[in-house]
């Protein structure tokens, strides 16, 4: 393990942290499409995304049956963790299912909203058991 690299824990901790993450999936005959999205991970648990059936992302992500995800602090001390695994489709989910979500970045009344505009029946959720990570974290070497 390099010096910079993060631990097991420590990498879960911070991928728990709220950042926005960039998710990234093949895509044939172009760059991998790489957009920014709200993600929720628990340590020991999965990563998962709120998006619509129909969306760039997701048949990407249905047709290649993995993406991956990347966040990062981007002042210092920079620190990032990016982890890829394979993709579960949840058809169908909730509002009550996305909005633990949505409170990960929004305040209450703000949330409510958010969802009362953005949350209809092409909702998917996609979980991603994180299965290979990088990590780095600066601050260990005094940056």
């Amino acid at each position: 393990m390099s010096a910079i690299s993060m631990s097991t824990s420590e990498r879960e901790a911070f991928l728990a942290d709220v950042h926005v993450g960039v998710i990234a999936v093949d895509r044939d005959g172009r760059a991998p499409l790489a957009v920014p999205i709200w993600y929720s991970y628990e340590p020991g648990g999965d990563v998962w995304v709120w998006t619509e059936i129909g969306t760039v992302k997701e048949k990407l992500i249905r047709a290649s049956g993995r993406y991956s995800l990347v966040t990062q602090n981007e002042a210092p001390p920079y620190k990032y963790v990016s982890v890829e695994g394979s993709a579960v489709f949840e058809e169908g989910p909730t509002v009550e299912r996305v909005r633990p979500l949505v409170r990960r970045y929004l305040p209450e009344d703000e949330a409510v909203q958010f969802l009362e505009q953005s949350f209809n029946d092409k909702a998917v959720v996609i979980r991603m058991r994180p299965e290979h990570w990088l990590t780095v974290d600066y601050s260990k070497i005094g940056f």
